[in-house]
């Protein structure tokens, strides 16, 4: 069971996942045109480093064995729902999620992964893509909280800076904490 934290935000996890040239796993939701990296909600009962792992298995069929942590991110990071998209009819309400980001590299070869390992897949499609190329396909709301991850992860990815109008681009204001508290 999820939970909701007293300011209304869901506990939640964010995988960045690494191959060998450190290109990032990009997935396909299932159903839309939206593409992101694997992300679920952390259960009342589990330790975000579980969750990570429950949420990469159900999404890719990637198990433990399959990747190594090289990297996390420190304190929550926080993205704001849009209006449209609360349920004011849910109590509590959650009005946006508050992330710990994980940074992984795949040790296995991309057999190994299986979109259909869950009842309800979440994507039904991947690719790799370079590191810093998918932050101009983020949805609105949730890129000021992919960029922090992926500024604070990259040198840990061995990722180069990132190019200028990525840093440029406004988000959605949203109170947080930062990723390296």
């Amino acid at each position: 069971m999820t939970v909701i934290d007293r300011d209304g935000f869901r506990p939640n996890v964010g995988i960045i996942l690494l191959n060998a040239t450190g290109e990032v796993f990009w997935g396909k939701r299932a159903g839309h045109r939206s593409w992101q990296f694997p992300q679920g909600g952390i259960n009342d009962d589990e330790r975000p480093l579980s969750a990570m792992y429950r949420e990469l298995q159900e999404e890719t069929g990637l198990l433990p064995t399959h990747v190594e942590v090289i990297g996390w991110t420190h304190g929550w990071l926080r993205y704001r729902l849009p209006k449209n998209m609360i349920r004011r009819h849910l109590v509590p309400t959650c009005i946006g999620q508050k992330q710990k980001w994980f940074l992984l590299r795949l040790r296995a070869d991309d057999s190994a992964f299986n979109l259909n390992a869950s009842i309800k897949p979440e994507f039904d499609g991947w690719e790799w893509r370079p590191y810093w190329s998918i932050l101009d396909e983020v949805v609105y709301f949730k890129r000021g909280v992919y960029r922090e991850a992926m500024l604070f992860l990259a040198p840990v990815a061995g990722a180069s800076p990132p190019p200028a109008v990525l840093m440029e681009q406004p988000d959605e204001p949203c109170p947080k904490e930062s990723a390296h508290a």
